[in-house]
């Protein structure tokens, strides 16, 4: 799921990291959008502000919103960074250390900043955009630019491509290829539509400790990944 990259990636690893990460983005929009009332997985609306902001003349709270920016730029710029370093000595792991710090991220936001929402808004929102930022660049990295999680817009761009061209490319290898890109977008979406309403529900019990879920949900990813490859390891060893 995390661990393979180029040719000995498959569909199914992308449809697993797909599921995983979108489900945890689905999460954390809600709970960062309701705690806040901040968008906190993407960067779009925040630029549309920004500059709203700036032609107002109104350049501290314009300077707030470029820092949104900023944090979900640093979040990408730190897990590819991550990413090269540790790619120079086992580029089996290089997904280890950006998915922990978004777990530890996760769970720290969730135990320090719970009593005090109504006056770190701004920390809470920086923080969760630095987490999806760096999720975002780890997929796009590990899945070679075919799953996004942190936001939809360009998904249901491409989704709308997509079937589009189903009225259009009639071979059964164009077909095939055509179907399973659409599953894949599919689940992208479903997940985080289910991670948005189970956030949105726990929410209104745990308030910010919801985020507990995706930050153990990240660590059970890693633990599955790692606990697969061990057995693939020794049945090749020992068959």
């Amino acid at each position: 799921m995390f661990r393979h990259q180029g040719k000995t990636r498959t569909l199914s690893h992308n449809k697993k990291i797909a599921s995983l990460l979108s489900f945890v983005a689905g999460i954390v929009n809600v709970a960062g959008f309701l705690s806040v009332q901040r968008l906190t997985t993407n960067v779009t609306g925040h630029f549309a502000f920004f500059v709203d902001e700036v032609f107002k003349l109104n350049f501290s709270e314009s300077f707030i919103y470029f820092l949104y920016i900023l944090f979900f730029f640093l979040g990408s710029f730190v897990s590819s960074l991550f990413i090269e370093i540790i790619s120079k000595k086992n580029d089996r792991y290089i997904y280890v250390i950006p998915t922990l710090i978004e777990s530890l991220i996760l769970f720290a936001v969730a135990i320090f900043v719970q009593n005090n929402i109504a006056t770190h808004y701004n920390i809470i929102a920086f923080t969760l955009l630095f987490a999806m930022g760096l999720q975002n660049s780890l997929v796009t990295r590990i899945s070679g630019a075919i799953v996004r999680t942190t936001h939809l817009t360009g998904l249901f761009t491409d989704l709308g491509i997509e079937l589009s061209q189903l009225f259009f490319y009639k071979t059964k290898e164009q077909n095939e290829k055509l179907t399973s890109t659409i599953r894949l977008r599919l689940r992208i979406i479903l997940f985080f539509f289910i991670g948005g309403v189970l956030g949105g529900i726990f929410y209104s019990y745990w308030s910010l400790y919801v985020l507990f879920i995706p930050a153990t949900v990240l660590l059970i990813g890693l633990y599955y990944d790692t606990i697969k490859f061990q057995l693939l390891s020794w049945k090749r060893k020992h068959i």
